[in-house]
């Protein structure tokens, strides 16, 4: 590394003021402060600054995801050949079928969110900003493996450009950018994004007779009246080391409890997380399909689902620990992060289970919040003012 830091400091010159590439300047600047930690230091005044920058705090919210989209890849090919009917494959086939199904979707949104980005800071002639390392690896985790690429291109643009630029880019955006890229796809491809077949890929191979791709949730939202066992691709009963583990179809990056709670525990320890919004959340979630579970009546829709299997499935768990705790789209005072946390869990199963039209909650649930966090922050900071206020007072009289 030593090295490869001596190489870049000589043409470092190049891209600064006066440099016959100080056009690029923001390229250099990204690239390098990528590889090598800033060695700047305050010129006035009274700072400390650590090591943890952005740019690596982004990578560990990467490594925590990592649990999650190794799993995710062999699950694919599990799916896959499951489906055609020759699972007795060994872990590398499985494992490789799924990252080449996989690969063109996270080039394509790295591609397309980090250019325009670069585009972006040269036009401002701003330093380029790391927020899309996470971003770029989310995206395709919640979309369904037969996402077309070009798709993802237009929804990646969409949400680049008009959820984040357009309000200043990284750490100005309100809305969550990878779930804006996930709204957009389904409410402008919803065949895509939804039914028997996008979540396992096939290919030009056929599946065998009893094949259904739908996920558990898809299978919950088509029943008559939401009694239905749950199955996987050959038609199998779904069991708890079924759910927990995540060995059924859906976006490839959220189906395993096992390794969002890994990642969950990564992001805690190193204190990239907060634990109010992931309790809270979990509560929340939990309570709200207690109550579907148990005080349901003729006249609603009835949950036949645990709450431990309503946490378990489909993208509540990976919403509540990698979605819902970006610290920039969620509340920043403390007692907001339990009211944040608590209302995204109980709207997304609220939205699960009364809305038949919509299985999974957690996309819009985790969406909407963004939108009242602000004033979540600005209730609670006036109740502290007035609580304060009134000690003044009768203290004074």
């Amino acid at each position: 590394m030593k090295g490869l830091k001596r190489n870049i400091d000589k043409i470092k010159p190049h891209f600064e003021k006066g440099g016959k590439l100080e056009k690029l300047h923001s390229v250099f600047d990204g690239f390098y402060t990528f590889l090598f930690t800033p060695n700047e230091t305050s010129r006035s005044g009274v700072h400390i600054h650590d090591s943890n920058d952005s740019k690596r705090t982004m990578i560990t919210v990467v490594l925590a995801l990592m649990p999650c989209c190794l799993f995710g890849m062999w699950n694919i090919g599990l799916q896959h050949y499951l489906a055609i009917g020759d699972a007795d494959r060994n872990f590398f086939s499985l494992f490789f079928y799924g990252f080449f199904a996989v690969l063109p979707q996270i080039l394509t949104a790295y591609i397309v969110g980090l250019g325009i980005e670069f585009i972006v800071a040269q036009m401002r002639g701003h330093e380029i900003q790391e927020g899309f390392l996470v971003s770029g690896i989310l995206i395709p985790m919640i979309c369904p493996v037969d996402t077309p690429c070009w798709m993802l291109a237009v929804a990646v643009a969409f949400a680049v450009i008009f959820a984040k630029e357009v309000f200043g880019g990284t750490g100005y955006n309100f809305l969550n950018v990878a779930l804006v890229t996930r709204a957009f796809l389904f409410f402008s491809y919803p065949s895509k994004m939804s039914g028997d077949h996008v979540f396992v890929q096939l290919g030009s191979q056929q599946a065998v007779d009893s094949f259904s791709g739908a996920t558990p949730l898809g299978q919950l939202a088509s029943s008559s009246d939401g009694a239905v066992t749950l199955t996987n691709v050959l038609g199998d009963p779904l069991t708890a080391t079924d759910i927990f583990f995540g060995f059924y179809p859906g976006s490839w990056g959220e189906t395993s409890t096992f390794c969002i709670l890994i990642g969950a525990a990564i992001l805690l320890l190193t204190g990239m997380a907060n634990w109010r919004i992931i309790l809270s959340g979990v509560l929340g979630g939990f309570f709200m399909a207690l109550i579907a579970h148990n005080w349901a009546s003729p006249l609603y829709p009835v949950s036949y689902l645990t709450p431990f299997e309503q946490l378990g499935l489909g993208g509540f768990m990976f919403a509540i620990v990698f979605m819902a705790t970006d610290p920039v789209t969620a509340c920043r005072t403390n007692i907001g992060k339990y009211i944040y946390g608590a209302l995204i869990g109980i709207v997304a199963i609220l939205i699960r289970v009364y809305n038949t039209g919509y299985p999974e909650g957690a996309m819009l649930s985790v969406l909407l919040m963004n939108c009242f966090a602000p004033l979540i922050d600005y209730c609670v900071v006036n109740s502290n003012i007035r609580r304060r206020m009134r000690r003044i007072t009768v203290k004074n009289s």
